[in-house]
């Protein structure tokens, strides 16, 4: 498996540090706190992380 890298913040974040970052792979996906990024990452498989997008586009965290 290839190492999660291009972490990224939502631009909506601004200059805040209290959110978190999303990195990843060809066939990963890692979410971590940006105040504690060596404080663990949560990590799931590409098709994973694509059903979790397209429940939150769909409304169904509501």
């Amino acid at each position: 498996m290839s190492p999660i890298t291009n972490w990224r913040k939502s631009s909506y974040s601004g200059e805040e540090s209290d959110c978190v970052e999303v990195g990843i792979s060809p066939d990963l996906v890692g979410v971590r706190d940006t105040k504690d990024r060596d404080g663990g990452t949560l990590v799931f498989g590409q098709p994973t992380w694509g059903r979790f997008l397209a429940a939150v586009k769909a409304e169904r965290f509501r």
